[in-house]
């Protein structure tokens, strides 16, 4: 059967096709056999099952007029200066404050440095100074540099 794609929720969990006899169906994203995702307004060709659409591909030689817009991504956590503070403090020289803020270079950095006697000094300054520099850098700062 041909038809034409009505829609997809915002959550891309469902999406309706009117079918040219007239009928609607829904499908969800595994439905799709084609590469290319449902768009709407897109001239499809599927087979039908209980009122559901399956085997859903875009007809050959149409343009697909807009994309269906992709789930939003969850918003990354916010992460909290005091926390970050804290644990510079007391877990600093193993970098955890780092891994914390997703600084994962520098926080390996400062892992590896942890195990000489001589990088164990030069860890501590470093997370010291993160220490210092959490506590009086602003919020707005704080949550653009870091998130």
């Amino acid at each position: 059967m041909r038809g034409q794609v009505l829609g997809v929720d915002r959550d891309g969990r469902e999406g309706r096709i009117a079918g040219d006899d007239g009928q609607r169906y829904w499908f969800e994203p595994d439905d799709w056999s084609d590469r290319i995702g449902p768009a709407v307004g897109a001239q499809v060709d599927f087979e039908i099952s209980n009122g559901r659409a399956l085997r859903i591909y875009h007809v050959p030689g149409t343009v697909v007029p807009r994309p269906a817009e992709a789930p939003r991504q969850p918003r990354r956590g916010r992460k909290d200066k005091l926390a970050a503070a804290l644990l510079a403090f007391f877990l600093g020289i193993f970098g955890i404050h780092r891994f914390y803020l997703r600084r994962t270079a520098s926080a390996v950095a400062m892992l590896v440095l942890t195990c000489t006697l001589f990088g164990l000094a030069v860890t501590s300054i470093w997370a010291l100074v993160d220490f210092v520099r959490y506590l009086v850098m602003d919020q707005e700062e704080f949550t653009e540099r870091y998130g």
